[in-house]
């Protein structure tokens, strides 16, 4: 069983960085989550650094204890993590690099692990539903963005970070039917960037509908557009307002808070999920690692849910 070391024995000043202390092995036997660094940032249009997210997540995520009070479970109760380390990425070649993503995947998928992918540009995705489409076939996407990311092209360039969902759909990666996109706000185009990913097949709920809905209509939508179906869940750190995570590239206003952005990943319980990601954080805008903070907590989530799924398989 792999499992955080206890801060309360050895300092968290002690030892190489991972997320939340967790053994950083290149094995996968005995593992049932994984952490996966994916350090590319040169899809990004606007602010770059990105690449430095992941280490800036890990560097933080050493507070994290195993026992959630809010989910009420011990994480390690139930499953084995790990740190896996990063992808190799290669910058400024992003084709290349969703190669290696998908090559690092493989392995991992086949074993019915469910990876953490922590950016990186938002670009990073396209190669994350590459990898699950191997694995699961066309997969439901959950996808907490202030962006629907369903652009065509950045400059003429397909492969940057506001296009990845356009090109999942038309590489037949995902089932956009019984996908949902939430938190879209900010000043746009023209009305087609959001009906553009609405065409494309999208449940799409914007910010003011997920405030008019309220919290319980929305987690309730998402659960109605997944169903039981394999899930991959997105989430770039932008959908929470800057005013909580001011470290992102593309900032918009108007968001949820820290702890409505939790309740969103906790209420995610019960489906189906073979996988996340998170991404977007850009350490040098984030005032005081605020950013920081709330996206270890975000991915913390995550594995509490993972937990929570093993709990419930051991009980039936």
């Amino acid at each position: 069983m792999f499992q955080p070391k206890d801060s309360s024995m050895s300092p968290r000043f002690v030892g190489p960085r991972t997320f939340m202390r967790l053994p950083y092995v290149d094995v996968l036997e005995g593992v049932d989550f994984l952490i996966m660094g994916v350090p590319f940032d040169t899809a990004a249009s606007n602010r770059t650094g990105q690449r430095y997210g992941p280490q800036h997540i890990r560097d933080f995520s050493v507070l994290l204890r195993p026992y959630n009070p809010d989910q009420d479970i011990n994480i390690f109760d139930y499953c084995s993590g790990i740190d896996y380390g990063d992808v190799d990425v290669i910058p400024g070649n992003v084709l290349k690099t969703y190669d290696q993503m998908t090559d690092k995947l493989k392995p991992v998928l086949a074993r019915g692990i469910v990876p953490i992918m922590i950016g990186g540009d938002h670009s990073i995705s396209l190669g994350h539903l590459r990898a699950f489409y191997e694995a699961y076939g066309p997969i439901s996407l959950v996808h907490f963005d202030s962006h629907s990311d369903t652009w065509d092209a950045y400059y003429g360039e397909k492969y940057m970070h506001g296009t990845p969902f356009r090109r999942a759909v038309e590489e037949g990666l995902v089932d956009a039917k019984h996908s949902i996109q939430i938190g879209m706000r900010g000043p746009l185009y023209g009305p087609e960037d959001i009906q553009d990913a609405r065409d494309l097949g999208y449940n799409v709920i914007p910010m003011r509908q997920v405030r008019q809905l309220g919290m319980e209509a929305v987690v309730e939508r998402i659960r109605e557009t997944v169903g039981d179906r394999p899930v991959f869940v997105s989430f770039d750190i932008d959908f929470i307002d800057p005013a909580y995570a001011p470290g992102t590239g593309t900032p918009e206003v108007g968001g949820p808070t820290s702890f409505e952005a939790l309740e969103y990943v906790r209420r995610l319980d019960g489906l189906n999920i073979k996988g996340f990601d998170l991404v977007e954080v850009l350490p040098t805008y984030d005032s005081g690692e605020i950013t920081a903070v709330v996206a270890s907590s975000v991915i913390y989530e995550m594995i509490t849910l993972i937990a929570m799924m093993k709990r419930r398989a051991e009980e039936v």
